[in-house]
């Protein structure tokens, strides 16, 4: 039974993510620092539906699941000597790295935890891997790296040196590391740039759970950019297949690499991007109007202005995806938002 170690277990991926590796025969090192970003209890509850007795989970204290093959640790991945142990104890066979700090609009407020959490922490991830050889590290990245790009779909063979937020630029750091320990140590890395997840267990920061919220409450909602958006909204079941599927396919490195001419995708090194969306984008009045339909409520919007560190549109190039996977998504947006406001019903007995 081959190990992986998914950060970010408690998050909402890295929730699915651990569920279908479960189902899938591997055994499961999970880790999430539980911090209060968002509600606390959302991030136990998912731990519940794990198999985990939540009350037994303090910090760098192993806990086993109700069915054995998954165990998990409660860890910041700044604090160097918890990951040094982690992977000691571990010596997993793939790391998939999906902890971060999240959300462009609160990079604003809080531009250290970004620096902590992502830099540092995967700075740690990173030499965890290297002092502990594995078969493949897989790391998230995101969409937001795109930044000023307006070249659509966005490509991974497309430059991305200009992001307009803290996140995307601690975001595109990753990318840049990886591929550094790939380079100098032959650390297979794959970076995923997600495009706007949604589903079931969703984060309460985002989108789809802001205006669902809102609108069973009977509240108004901002709607930012005038409702002048599009985003490549992505179910969460077609991501973690997707990341299931690339877990025993590493990259080897191309030895056609053009140094000349680079492609920012691929290199010498062991190291890979991909595109990770729905390619698919939706205008965002389409969402919430999907989002009504679904509630059998109208919605009750406050036009605003963009967002300082947001996009107008997001749209995944998702070709060499779809090669490596022989996986496109499947759940239509209307079935997918359907599924979330029934879990979200569900869930908080509205």
């Amino acid at each position: 039974m081959e190990k992986v170690l998914i950060t970010g277990t408690a998050g909402f991926i890295g929730f699915h993510l651990t569920n279908l590796l479960l189902h899938n025969g591997y055994e499961v090192y999970g880790i999430d620092s539980i911090n209060t970003y968002y509600e606390v209890t959302l991030k136990y509850d998912r731990l519940k539906q794990l198999g985990f007795n939540t009350d037994q989970i303090k910090p760098m204290i192993w806990v086993t699941s109700s069915n054995s093959h998954s165990h998990f640790i409660q860890a910041n991945l700044e604090d160097k000597s918890s990951i040094e142990d982690i992977f000691s104890h571990v010596k997993p066979d793939y790391v998939i790295n999906l902890a971060a700090q999240a959300g462009v609009r609160y990079s604003l407020e809080n531009p250290h935890a970004y620096i902590d959490a992502n830099i540092t922490g995967f700075l740690n991830i990173l030499e965890g891997c290297r002092h502990n050889p594995v078969k493949h590290l897989i790391y998230a990245s995101s969409s937001s790296v795109y930044g000023l790009n307006q070249s659509f779909p966005f490509s991974v063979d497309n430059n991305v040196d200009h992001p307009v937020s803290l996140y995307a630029a601690t975001k595109k750091s990753n990318e840049l590391m990886a591929h550094t320990y790939s380079y100098l140590y032959n650390i297979p890395t794959t970076g995923l740039r997600f495009f706007t997840v949604y589903g079931p267990w969703g984060r309460p920061d985002m989108a789809l759970f802001i205006f669902t919220k809102s609108i069973l409450e009977g509240k108004q909602m901002q709607v930012f950019n005038n409702g002048a958006m599009q985003r490549d909204f992505t179910y969460i079941d077609d991501i973690v297949e997707s990341i299931k599927r690339l877990i025993p396919l590493a990259p080897h490195g191309n030895p056609s690499f053009d140094r000349i001419s680079p492609d920012p995708s691929n290199s010498l090194a062991p190291y890979t991007i991909y595109n990770i969306g729905n390619n698919s984008p939706v205008a965002l009045m389409d969402f919430i109007q999907a989002i009504e339909d679904a509630t059998g409520k109208k919605s009750i919007i406050e036009y605003k202005p963009m967002q300082p560190g947001d996009v107008e549109k997001t749209y995944a190039d998702v070709t060499s995806l779809f090669e490596v996977t022989d996986y496109k998504p499947k759940k239509p947006v209307r079935e997918g938002i359907q599924a979330f406001v029934d879990w979200y019903r569900g869930y908080y007995g509205v």
